[in-house]
């Protein structure tokens, strides 16, 4: 064999690393079976090869490697290169060819046996060394190697049609579908460990908000008079004018889009909140049908502003979400979810419906189940949400337990702590039973909740300072920042620059983070913005501390997960220019 160029392999595998061989040509190959022009006077050859764990034969027929051509022209009417058994020697060795090359084919027989043999002794080396997962999305496929076709191929590529439409089988394709249609692409990698949590509790409560409305829509209807005769103009007309009136709601709320940003779960457990006082309304309707207009306009008013409220705090949501910055299929993912949600809550809202009738006591007391489990589920979607911007709140939090302890706390805890109403306390009861942190510090959560009803972002700078001392010492102690930070009875008072950004509204909370403590710990309290501002005044000790370990905390923060690019606030809208003289 020491030309390989004159065979053809029709036979290759190669399932053991290769090995060194003491023949003249290298071989890697436990089992080569090859065919060369036999020419009429060559003879069959037998080597046996020897690879790894044990020797497998080498058929080869004709004589293209031992110099053995026969280069006469007397070869019969095929040529050199013909097939046909003949030669010059005794007619008694011609005969032996048939038993020859019947044995070469039994040798050849026995070898794919060992090889079969030898390939499924290696078969628990080759799940560990030689196995390669294809990753589509959240699917992981198993590969393994196909020697035949020097290939990988699915590891239970070949099955049958009974293991096809198996139940098991079946099961698995449906969900990969549903999985497809549902999530997003690389889930769960794809977004954030809360995702889940959320669409699960948002798929129950949309199922119970549809129920809802059909209960509600059947009851307009027979407010409207549809179930006695009534006229279909005047019923389109008083119709019109419910929902004409209800979109007014719409466009005046829409002024106050910035609040939603700042506290995304509490406005929208409002508009949950919103939405079924609405539908409640709706079927109290045919128990007073002469105010049918009155009542459908200030339910159709009710359920416009949570629409609203709720478009609005979705995208918040889904910003979140979106791990891998997919925040369009993020988007779309959660409207197909919401679709299922609905066709199921439509036809189960439907069934109820016609159970019920036109009876307004059965109508409230099923609409009174459906609000509890809507209710319920929507409080705790919102509390499986862990926002990773920062407000006012969240940031207090973060910035105080990074004084207190020199770790920025957790997105989970941090989450955890978060009233869903902060300026109306009582209601803040309904998230009683939330798991609290025992991480966080006490001291740290009360400084959250101080800090964030004595902060006043946008303050005039009329209403705190009196005198020309005051304003000259705060436009020089804070000249390099785009705020000016002060204390006015009790108020953490901040006056924003015009070139003001996020981050220095950030920047600005960790001072009076800072400030809070040194008043708190270290009992340094204000004497007046001249003398604060003064080498050793809490002003210009804070602010020193705030330009040194500002980067600092930023840093700590962004690596457990907070987005610190600046400070989500509704500030109030009052800017300052000041103008400095040159020398």
């Amino acid at each position: 064999m020491a030309c390989a160029s004159s065979c053809r392999p029709l036979f290759l595998s190669s399932p053991f690393p290769s090995s060194s061989s003491p023949s003249s040509c290298s071989l890697t190959t436990p089992f080569l079976f090859s065919l060369s022009p036999i020419n009429p006077s060559s003879k069959p050859i037998i080597t046996t090869l020897t690879a790894n764990s044990g020797s497998f034969p080498v058929l080869s027929v004709g004589g293209g490697c031992d110099g053995g051509n026969n280069n006469n022209n007397d070869d019969g009417p095929f040529g050199s290169d013909s097939w046909r058994w003949n030669d010059d020697s005794s007619s008694s060795s011609s005969h032996s060819y048939p038993f020859l090359l019947f044995l070469s084919s039994l040798l050849a027989c026995s070898s794919h046996s060992q090889l079969s043999s030898a390939l499924a002794r290696t078969n628990g080396e080759t799940e560990e060394d030689d196995v390669v997962w294809e990753v589509r999305g959240s699917k992981w496929t198993k590969l393994i190697p196909d020697f035949s076709d020097d290939a990988f191929v699915v590891s239970n590529g070949i099955s049958n049609l009974t293991k096809l439409l198996s139940l098991s089988t079946l099961w698995g394709q449906c969900r990969d579908l549903v999985m497809r249609l549902l999530l997003p692409e690389g889930f769960p990698d794809s977004v954030t460990s809360d995702y889940l949590d959320y669409s699960l509790w948002r798929g129950v409560q949309g199922v119970a908000s549809q129920v809802s409305g059909v209960l509600a829509t059947q009851a307009l209807l027979y407010a409207v008079g549809l179930g006695k005769g009534a006229i279909p103009t005047a019923a389109a007309i008083n119709w019109v004018l419910k929902d004409g009136i209800g979109y007014l709601s719409k466009i005046m709320l829409s002024k106050y889009g910035r609040h939603f940003d700042v506290n995304p779960k509490g406005w929208r457990l409002f508009a949950d909140l919103l939405e079924n006082a609405a539908f409640g309304l709706e079927i109290l309707t045919p128990s007073f049908p002469h105010l049918f207009v009155l009542i459908g306009a200030i339910a159709g008013a009710g359920r416009s502003a949570a629409t609203l409220i709720q478009a609005a705090t979705r995208s918040c949501f889904y910003a979140g979400f979106a791990a891998q910055r997919n925040f369009a299929e993020v988007i779309a993912k959660g409207e197909a979810q919401g679709m299922i949600s609905k066709s199921i809550g439509i036809g189960l809202g439907i069934a109820l419906a016609n159970c019920i009738g036109s009876s307004t006591s059965f109508a409230l007391a099923s609409f009174g189940v459906v609000t509890w489990i809507h209710m319920y589920c929507n409080l705790k979607s919102y509390q499986s949400i862990q926002l990773r911007t920062l407000n006012p709140y969240r940031a207090s939090l973060v910035f105080s337990e990074y004084l207190l302890s020199g770790q920025a706390p957790s997105i989970k805890e941090v989450n955890a702590e978060e009233p869903l109403f902060p300026a109306i306390p009582f209601l803040n009861l309904l998230s009683a039973n939330i798991e609290r942190s025992v991480v966080l510090s006490s001291e740290a959560k009360q400084a959250a909740s101080e800090i964030e009803l004595r902060l006043q972002l946008g303050s005039k700078l009329s209403d705190i300072v009196s005198n020309k001392e005051d304003v000259l010492a705060l436009f020089n102690l804070y000249k390099d920042e785009g705020y000016i930070l002060t204390e006015q009875e009790g108020k953490f008072c901040v006056v924003l620059k015009e070139s003001c950004s996020p981050q220095d509204m950030l920047k600005s909370l960790f001072q009076v983070n800072y400030l809070y403590w040194l008043e708190r710990n270290a009992g340094i309290e204000s004497r007046g913005a001249s003398n604060d501002c003064r080498q050793g005044g809490r002003l210009q000790i804070s602010l020193e501390y705030v330009q040194r370990e500002f980067n600092h905390v930023k840093i700590d923060s962004e690596s457990v997960g907070w987005v610190t690019d600046g400070l989500i606030a509704r500030p109030l809208p009052n800017r300052i220019r000041p103008i400095y003289a040159t020398v």
